[in-house]
């Protein structure tokens, strides 16, 4: 199967594919006590290269994924943004992560952003969730700033998550 992973820009970022150079920043990532909390099995290296190359895999797979998020100015890698589709999720998710030395400026919010208008633009999606842990305060906010809202809960792996539906493309107005 042959496929190109669609490179996204924003103001401040590009979404791009993955790059091995990306795996120190997706380890930190990993690794942070934060995302531990919230993404189960995710603090050693060999888990955290395992689920990038997953990521990274999904592309082919699915024609779709999770993109690498980069600074413009710097070429920094600071986390990722797209979607999330594993067997046993019930619908693709608009998912989100970033590096801890990055959070707080506002990328995520933005790249997640970039991506829900590309899906719903190019690709011709009507729906789209975010599941989200009730206590994992940062990324309840990045989906308000999105618009999305509580529709249910959902049991994902053992965990009990809030599905939150994002607006329909002609509600989004990005």
């Amino acid at each position: 199967m042959s496929f190109a992973v669609p490179v996204l820009k924003t103001p401040r970022l590009i979404l791009r594919e993955w790059r091995e150079t990306d795996f120190p920043g997706f380890a930190a990532f990993c690794a942070d006590e934060a995302t531990q909390r919230f993404i189960p099995g995710a603090e050693t290296e060999p888990k955290a290269w395992q689920r990038m190359c997953s990521f990274a895999g999904q592309w082919a797979l699915r024609g779709y994924g999770f993109w690498a998020v980069e600074r413009k100015d710097d070429g920094a890698f600071v986390g990722y943004s797209g979607i999330f589709h594993p067997p046993d999720w019930p619908e693709r998710e608009l998912g989100w992560g970033l590096v801890p030395a990055f959070r707080g400026a506002g990328y995520v919010t933005e790249a997640a952003r970039r991506v829900r208008a590309f899906v719903y633009e190019n690709l011709g999606w009507t729906a789209l969730v975010s599941f989200v842990d009730s206590q994992n305060h940062p990324s309840l906010a990045v989906a308000a700033r999105l618009g999305a809202t509580h529709e249910r809960d959902h049991e994902l792996r053992g965990v009990r998550l809030g599905a939150y539906r994002h607006p329909a493309p002609a509600e989004s107005h990005d």
